[in-house]
């Protein structure tokens, strides 16, 4: 049996969800339709096989995208933002403008010389287009 899990504030909860360097790109990006494995792998620049699986995995068992397999050869995968998935995406929309709004802030930042050493890589930004929901 589960332990119970208890969060201290909302932003918690939500990291609980999307914490992590990919799953807002994942999420973001089946914000915009349903998308096949391949695709989606190409749309999250970056990303490995074995990390979007993982990824895709956690955010299914959360109820947040779906996966639907149509047992053909070859094999073809789907997957979907779920309803409770579009209210998270929305949830998005504002952080994504606060960075359309200060990226080049932020890239002047992260790409200043640092006394310790470079900065570690960023993943690739991604279009903060409507999402078609």
């Amino acid at each position: 049996m589960r332990k119970p899990v208890r969060f201290g504030c909302g932003i918690e909860a939500a990291l609980a969800v999307v914490g992590g360097k990919w799953k807002v790109l994942v999420l973001w990006n089946l914000s915009q339709g349903r998308l096949r494995f391949g695709e989606l792998r190409r749309r999250v620049a970056g990303i490995n096989e074995k990390m979007l699986i993982q990824q895709l995995r956690e955010l299914e068992a959360d109820g947040v995208v779906s996966r639907e397999d149509f047992r053909e050869v070859p094999p073809r995968v789907e997957y979907a933002i779920t309803p409770f998935g579009i209210t998270l995406a929305e949830a998005l929309r504002p952080l994504c403008e606060w960075g359309k709004t200060h990226t080049a802030r932020i890239e002047a930042t992260k790409s200043a010389p640092e006394a310790d050493g470079p900065r570690p890589a960023i993943a690739p930004a991604i279009s903060c287009g409507e999402p078609t929901m």
